[in-house]
């Protein structure tokens, strides 16, 4: 039969898609591997700001036109953070700039989102919250309708903390929570930004007067990964327990813990940490008419405000600083001082802040003696409390604007009392009304009072439902014993998965296929039953910790049942899963794990697979068929010594001759060359262990199967 030959045309036609495919492969690793780059420098910053930026800027020096405009976005936005946190605020405002330029000329929506929300947020910082409240919510209006979950973490954040900011309670936690759910769709950084968003919770359960709500959500933190040990979070967590720790009256534990703070903050040099901690511990001098250090560390704050240039702490620290003086009997130069403050604030419309300072002036004004400029200060607090009550609260919630008008008005008049003895003692007739006033007024607190618990009651059932429907939320999804995700979540994920690729045919990438590696701890009935459950329970949190520590950010680990865990690996190559998977059984069987009183060397055994299969269509060997081949090359594995992974790579011969034996036996199919198999063994075993006995029984057991 004559065989025709290929012409020159086809032949420089196929050479040259070849070259394309290549290159673009090539630049996708790259991109991928500079993105990695960049936030691994990021996470250096948790401990050490300044190094992360000296490599950082080094970074970004080698970057040319040919970087990938997504790589350059990203460094720019990490350069914008570093150096805001260290108080370079002009550099920082420069590469937001370059940002926004970058994300404009190459059409990035959702990095030109996340630049205009950080330029909202400059609002706030120039004493500007509702101007940086509207333009946030213009931004949430307009979303497109692709929004990555970054961008849209970054905007959600950012309206949860400027509604914090504003008093506007309810509407921050709703985004705050919305948040907390956006962590497991991000690409980089998960744990650390769930860390971050619980910080914020925390914030806004002390703004809500809940201290025990803040302590649990601090705990809860501190307990999730290594993670909340950085010095930035560590810093951050310390600063709320203190807060709460003095609402609940423990003021000597909640100093320690804002000085344990300072410490941390100092020798990380993290400015703004410092800074918090120094107004903390001023505000416990304030109360404790400690004045003197009250001032000194007033003055502290006041230097590192003006160096970090944040407007906010600077008002903060000279309020402090003035009121340190009153108390000092400077009285001059600390009502100058605080007024000026008070000034600054009501132009700014800041009543909530203009009210706490004019509480925070009656109070020293009290203290010093000074009982007639003490009664003016409480009026005019009463007089902006009466706005913030008009514009904030329902008609719904008036009878407890009447109890705090009647604390007020007693407080009125306790002030009158002083003041008019020391003027006049002869007024008895207006001392009778005041009697009189005081039994009408202290009817209307009783009143208040009942009206006050009956709503407090019910919207702490509210919170607490929510809390509840959220918790619940979260663990149907997760495994109790070691917080990987759980069967159910995955079949939920791979169902969604399946309907995704029957509508877009064009998202199965066969170069580049998902992965399942299907794992099972060796020996572990052994280690349940001579060492007790609780050292099986403690090994199978190690395994999921060393699990998660070593797959990639997009990468999903999950506990399938009893002893076995899965890893879900998208989009990648038969080699880097080769890799994968050898990091997977050096990191749990390299390092002993110390369980029921001894150290024992813990190994796996794995079966690993692509999906879609050797370029099979999903619809004819689905999901649960290709995890079942995996179980049947773990067994394998462990048929062959333990300690080891099998992976099933590719079909030899046609799916219609291979697949009827390949999902019944997977032995008999690589007998019939019909298969290829990666083999990929664990570190070196310690020495014989107290179940090798068992090995060759349980092998004898497995080849009957």
């Amino acid at each position: 039969m004559h065989r025709s030959t290929p012409s020159l045309c086809r032949i420089l036609f196929s050479l040259c898609l070849l070259i394309a495919l290549l290159g673009g492969k090539a630049a996708y690793a790259d991109e991928n591997r500079e993105l990695q780059a960049v936030f691994d420098i990021f996470t250096l910053a948790d401990s050490d700001n300044a190094e992360a930026l000296k490599q950082l800027e080094q970074l970004y020096s080698t970057q040319n036109a040919e970087t990938s405009t997504k790589v350059r976005l990203t460094t720019l936005r990490a350069l914008y953070h570093l150096n805001a946190e260290l108080s370079n605020i002009n550099v920082a405002k420069g590469y937001l700039a370059a940002m926004r330029k970058l994300a404009l000329e190459a059409g990035d929506k959702d990095a030109l989102l996340m630049a205009d929300v950080i330029l909202a947020f400059h609002q706030h910082l120039a004493t500007k919250p509702e101007q940086a409240l509207v333009q946030l919510n213009q931004l949430l209006a307009n979303l497109h309708t692709d929004v990555s979950a970054d961008a849209r973490f970054r905007l959600y954040g950012a309206l949860g903390y400027i509604n914090y900011a504003l008093g506007h309670h309810e509407t921050s936690l709703r985004f705050y929570l919305d948040v907390l759910r956006l962590t497991d769709q991000l690409p980089f950084r998960r744990e650390q930004n769930r860390i971050f968003i619980l910080e914020c919770l925390a914030q806004l359960y002390i703004a809500m007067k809940d201290p025990e709500k803040t302590l649990a959500i601090v705990h809860e933190a501190l307990a999730l990964t290594p993670y909340s040990r950085a010095p930035k979070n560590y810093a951050s967590l310390l600063n709320n327990e203190g807060i709460a720790l003095k609402m609940l009256g423990r003021e000597d534990q909640a100093l320690d813990a804002h000085q344990r703070a300072l410490k941390i903050a100092r020798d990380s040099r993290l400015t703004e940490v410092e800074i918090n901690c120094l107004l903390y511990i001023t505000t416990y001098y304030l109360k404790h008419h400690q004045y003197k250090q009250a001032e000194t560390t007033a003055r502290q704050a006041l230097q590192r405000s003006e160096q970090f240039e944040e407007i906010a702490y600077i008002r903060t620290s000279k309020a402090s600083i003035g009121f340190a003086l009153l108390g000092q009997g400077k009285i001059t130069q600390g009502v100058d001082l605080v007024n000026e403050v008070i000034r600054i604030a009501t132009e700014a419309g800041e009543k909530s802040d203009v009210e706490e300072l004019l509480s925070q002036f009656a109070a020293v004004y009290e203290h010093v003696g000074m009982y007639k400029e003490a009664l003016a200060s409480v009026r005019k607090q009463q007089e902006i409390n009466a706005e913030l009550f008009r514009s904030d609260r329902s008609k719904a919630v008036a009878a407890i604007q009447e109890q705090f008008e009647a604390e007020q008005k007693k407080k009125q008049i306790a002030l009158l009392e002083r003041d008019n003895a020391l003027k006049d003692a002869a007024l008895q007739n207006q001392q009778l009304r005041q009697r009189v006033t005081m039994l009408i007024l202290i009817v209307i607190v009783v009143a208040g009072v009942f009206i006050f618990a009956l709503y407090r009651r019910v919207r702490q059932t509210n919170q607490k439902l929510r809390t509840a429907n959220s918790q619940l939320e979260f663990h149907a999804v997760r495994d109790p014993l070691t917080g990987l995700y759980n069967r159910r979540s995955f079949v939920e994920m791979m169902k969604s998965r399946q309907d995704h690729v029957k509508l877009d045919r064009r998202a199965v990438d066969i170069d580049s296929p998902d992965c399942l590696v299907l794992l099972d701890i060796d020996h572990f009935k052994q280690i349940n039953d001579t060492l007790g459950h609780a050292a099986g329970d403690v090994v199978l949190i190690e395994v999921a910790k060393r699990l998660r520590a070593v797959v990639r950010d997009s990468d999903m680990v999950l506990r399938w049942g009893g002893e076995e865990f899965l890893v879900f690996s998208p989009k990648s190559q038969h080699a880097q899963v080769v890799a994968l998977v050898e990091r997977v059984l050096y990191a749990i069987g390299e390092k002993k794990i110390h369980a029921g009183g001894c150290d024992i060397q813990v190994t796996v055994s794995a079966g690993f697979i692509a999906l879609p299969f050797s370029g099979v269509s999903e619809s004819q060997l689905n999901w649960e068929k290709v995890l079942q081949i995996a179980d049947m090359a773990l067994y394998l594995g462990k048929v062959h010594g333990r300690n080891r992974a099998y992976g099933v790579s590719e079909l030899l011969v046609a799916p219609d001759l291979a697949l009827p034996i390949l999902e019944q036996d997977l032995a008999a199919a690589i007998d019939a060359d019909m298969v290829s198999l990666t083999e990929v063994e664990g570190p070196p075993r310690f020495g014989q262990t107290m179940f090798d006995k068992h090995t060759k029984k349980e092998q004898n057991e497995l080849l009957a199967l």
